[in-house]
């Protein structure tokens, strides 16, 4: 068994396939692969970005409680904004701040024994309110990520390579990359249209 060792190039070890859908059609709009950092939440952010038609607000955004999404969120959607001058310290520098539009929330899972044993919703872009009432919950107030997590599943039982341990492996990463290109298209086109 081989293992990765100083020298090795980039690509190898461990790759996390970062996915995006629309849910209310469950198209699969975009994919980052790469590791579980902030620079690899804003390429996804920033691949959807580009896929987004402008005449549209920005969408709402859920995801698992990672803070590489909130911080890339800001990143590629964020304004500089310069907070007032009092005159009493220094000039201060700009800072990012979130979009006005933009609307995120999380759900975070406590564990005890590998089991969950609650679900924290958090909000943490846009107002409350306005989050749930766009994402259609009902009076109790869920948010969920549970589509893109179906989809995930629906990715490790259709491509070899996915499987843990397992010899299918990705010999590189822009194979790797292809093969979920070629998965999302088949998704797409043929899976979507046979449900």
């Amino acid at each position: 068994m081989k293992y990765v060792v100083e020298g090795d190039p980039e690509e190898y070890g461990d790759v996390y396939a970062l996915t995006a859908i629309k849910t209310d059609t469950r198209l699969f709009i975009a994919h980052h692969d790469g590791g579980r950092t902030t620079k690899d939440a804003i390429g996804l952010f920033q691949i959807m970005e580009q896929r987004r038609d402008h005449d549209y607000p920005i969408p709402i955004f859920t995801s698992d409680d990672w803070d590489s999404f909130e911080e890339g969120l800001l990143a590629v959607y964020g304004i500089l904004e310069t907070p007032p001058y009092k005159r009493v310290e220094r000039i201060p520098l700009p800072v990012l701040v979130p979009h006005p539009d933009l609307k995120y929330a999380q759900v975070c899972k406590k564990r005890e024994k590998n089991q969950v044993v609650a679900t924290v919703q958090r909000v943490i872009f846009g107002n409350t309110d306005d989050v749930l009432e766009a994402l259609g919950t009902n009076s109790e107030g869920k948010i969920s990520t549970s589509y893109v997590e179906r989809i995930n599943l629906t990715i490790r039982n259709s491509l070899a390579r996915f499987i843990r341990k397992g010899m299918n492996c990705s010999k590189s990463l822009v194979m790797h990359s292809h093969a979920i290109d070629f998965f999302q298209t088949w998704y797409n086109f043929i899976m979507l249209q046979l449900c």
